[in-house]
């Protein structure tokens, strides 16, 4: 029997997260190197499966299966194509920065009642999200992902309302009242959701027999499968509205701009940069691959939902006065035209999502846990209480300015390519679309550089004075972040390599070809 690589890299970070939590509270600095040392060990496994991956075999590939809950015909079945690939690395990339950058935000608070926080219990629940989101992505199962899909709300839950840095701006009863509810509103956005979801994967069950996906895409291939046409949009529509949340996707978007601000910054990242991701994956690994004709059908009114997005959430960044409430907005923005990738059927708009979803992970990762540092230097996230940082704090001030360079898509930065192939795939079969969603880039440009400009440029705030640069810890988080957005900026090839053969074969799902240009145009 060959070793079970994917069981490995998925259960690696849950026993670690057991094994934290099990450390003695007096050894605090014991389970973060602990933390730490496990999220490097999963690195090592991902960067494994990554090099083992061939990208012009198997669909899916590294591939587990074995017999679970016989009777309901659920099987433990574990595979990565492309896509998930890129993802599972880009989480397994991550949770090291997220730890490393977090280093400091479980500590007992010097408050005047010395709030006592579990240091171990955020590092623990850390690595038991990034479990939950590897074995997302490897499950070829419908219900075993379902399970973890929904299993990830949980720790998700406790490390936004059992810590955050709204502390420093209100006492402490009322930062504990606007942690829970930022908390409570997420679990309760993403249950609604899961629980719909759960009534598609029983309905799936009825209709096809298993829970398979391969067994129910080539039954649907061959016409052994046949779902009748309302019954295949109603089962669509429950498993969409589920990831349509998780994205998010407006409307269902308002949950994220609570959890992103009351949560520290490393959880803000794990929020957005890994747990949403797994929304978006979904979408083409489930919605399309299950349900290819009701996927054309709603096409229309998800793109309509994906523009308002994209412009919505833009247009609610620029006016924000608080920095993490605007990179959640932007967020917003950056997932509605990762939405419109996906469902403009075209290779070039679904090779964009998957490398948006990739680039979009590092770039609001290094924005983000920079702007975290900031803001635990000065106290305060309100735009207006910074000023003149760029004097006192120089690297602080360029690791920001790429960071957000990178979030409006500045060529030569990551962001811009998957961003360039997302229009162009989308103009190319629905040109209104794509002329719309480029206003997004417009409104881009004028939060990010506005934010610059208000926090580091101009006169030096007293508050700001004697704020120190980046400590040697803190560059270790954001230097390589900021090098991959200059090398996959310049350089998208090694991963577009390996998610173009899964997208092609995406698009065979739909039944979709990329249109031809016409004679007029070429000539």
């Amino acid at each position: 029997m060959s070793f079970p690589l994917l069981t490995a890299t998925a259960a690696l970070p849950a026993l670690g997260a057991v094994a934290t939590a099990a450390v003695p509270a007096a050894r605090r600095t014991a389970a973060k190197w602990l933390a730490l040392f496990v999220s490097l060990a999963t690195l090592a496994l991902g960067i494994v499966v990554l090099v083992r991956f061939d990208p012009g075999g198997d669909r899916y590939q590294l591939t587990e299966s074995h017999a679970w809950i016989a009777d309901f015909g659920v099987r433990y079945e574990l595979g990565v194509d492309g896509i998930a690939v890129a993802l599972l690395a880009l989480t397994a990339l991550l949770i090291p920065f997220v730890i490393l950058a977090g280093w400091h935000d479980a500590d007992p608070l010097e408050t005047g009642n010395k709030r006592w926080r579990p240091t171990q219990g955020f590092f623990a629940l850390i690595l038991a999200v990034e479990a939950m989101v590897i074995i997302s992505f490897e499950a070829t199962d419908v219900f075993l992902f379902y399970i973890f899909f929904e299993a990830m709300l949980i720790p998700m839950y406790f490390l936004i309302g059992g810590f955050g840095d709204s502390a420093h701006e209100h006492g402490d009863e009322a930062a504990a009242t606007q942690r829970s509810y930022a908390a409570v509103k997420f679990l309760l956005y993403n249950l609604v959701g899961g629980l719909i979801m759960l009534a598609a994967v029983i309905g799936l069950y009825v209709v096809a027999g298993n829970f398979s996906l391969a067994e129910i895409a080539q039954a649907r291939a061959n016409g052994s499968l046949h779902m009748a046409t309302n019954t295949e949009r109603w089962l669509f529509l429950g498993f969409f509205f589920a990831f349509a949340v998780k994205a998010p996707l407006w409307p269902l978007h308002t949950w994220l701009p609570n959890a992103m601000g009351e949560a520290t910054a490393p959880v803000a990242v794990l929020i957005t940069a890994v747990v949403d991701k797994v929304g978006t994956f979904a979408m083409l690994r489930f919605c399309l691959q299950l349900f290819p004709n009701a996927s054309k059908w709603a096409t229309p009114v998800i793109l309509v939902l994906a523009l308002i997005s994209i412009i919505y959430g833009a247009l609610l960044a620029v006016g924000q006065r608080d920095i993490k409430r605007l990179v959640a907005y932007a967020s917003i923005s950056h997932f509605g035209f990762i939405i419109l990738g996906i469902f403009a059927m075209t290779s070039q708009g679904q090779s964009g999502a998957t490398l948006y979803m990739v680039n979009h992970g590092i770039s609001t990762a290094a924005l983000m846990l920079v702007a975290g540092f900031l803001i635990s230097r000065r106290g305060s996230r309100l735009i207006a209480d910074y000023g003149g940082v760029q004097k006192v704090a120089p690297v602080l001030a360029g690791t920001f300015l790429i960071g957000g360079l990178a979030t409006l898509s500045l060529p030569g930065l990551a962001p811009f390519v998957s961003e360039f192939l997302v229009l162009v795939g989308t103009f190319s079969r629905y040109p209104a679309v794509g002329i719309i969603a480029t206003f997004g880039i417009v409104l881009a440009a004028l939060y990010t550089l506005v934010l610059y400009q208000r926090t580091m440029t101009g006169p030096v705030k007293p508050e700001v004075a004697t704020m120190p640069d980046l400590r040697p810890r803190e560059l270790l988080v954001v230097a390589p972040l900021i090098v991959l957005l200059i090398f996959l900026g310049v350089y998208p090839k090694p991963v577009t390599d390996i998610v173009n053969p899964s997208v092609k074969q995406t698009l065979s799902d739909v039944h979709k070809k990329d249109p031809k240009p016409s004679v007029e145009a070429a000539k």
